[in-house]
């Protein structure tokens, strides 16, 4: 689904990013964690083609992201740490230009629209403008577009965050969900609890470099994850 080899990014003299190799599976949740600066966020933009990278390769379903992006975007989705919406639009109007962007029918676009704007508790909201939307509205609607045009691939960069228990809770089951269809999720988050508990796989990034890697068993063992990270960046 995701296999990413020998990644390299660079900004100056600094390699945020420093030769990480990830494979990711359908059906697999996986986790990335990581301290600020650590290199995950370069990761994702890359993955999500938005930056360019210095060295190695990306591939989405078997297509290569430096030359292939059009393909890649097309069965992936991804949700950046901040929503990055066009706030003049109203919330409605900008899950129709999504729809409008993948090609999805009207009355499937109106169906799942309906259905997820309902679990999150954003139908009553959807007229109004992106602009007067809290944090965790934009965050909810970034996912929302995220899932409608069903991607094979979700890459989400911190999701949890802006979230009230609620959406959080229903944005677990919805990634379960997704990935018991075939489908897998990358994400970054420094909700370690929530890893533990979500995951399927899990990635350590230090200083750009990956210094663990494995199912959540075989990275924490008995102990919690959060005890192996602290250990591990103390390291």
């Amino acid at each position: 689904m995701l296999v990413i080899e020998h990644l390299t990014k660079t900004y100056g003299d600094k390699k945020a990013v420093d030769d990480l190799s990830l494979h990711i599976r359908p059906g697999e949740i996986f986790g990335f964690i990581g301290h600020n600066g650590a290199g995950k966020t370069t990761t994702l933009k890359s993955i999500a083609g938005i930056l360019r990278f210095d060295e190695g390769s990306i591939k989405v379903c078997g297509m290569d992201i430096a030359d292939d992006p059009i393909g890649c975007k097309k069965v992936m989705a991804y949700i950046p740490d901040n929503p990055d919406l066009y706030e003049f639009m109203s919330g409605i109007g900008y899950l129709n230009f999504v729809a409008d962007i993948f090609a999805i029918p009207a009355s499937e676009r109106q169906e799942k629209i309906r259905r997820y704007a309902d679990a999150f508790e954003l139908t009553e909201s959807l007229a109004q403008s992106i602009s007067a939307y809290s944090h965790g509205m934009k965050q909810k609607l970034a996912v929302i577009s995220a899932l409608i045009h069903d991607p094979k691939l979700i890459v989400m960069d911190e999701p949890f965050v802006g979230l009230d228990p609620k959406a959080s809770h229903l944005l677990k089951e919805l990634m379960r969900e997704h990935c018991d269809r075939g489908g897998a999720i990358f994400f970054s988050t420094h909700v370690l609890e929530v890893a533990e508990k979500l995951c399927d796989k899990v990635a350590i990034i230090k200083q750009g470099r990956l210094i663990k890697e494995g199912t959540m068993e075989e990275v924490k063992g008995d102990d919690s994850l959060e005890e192996v990270f602290l250990e591990l960046e103390a390291e």
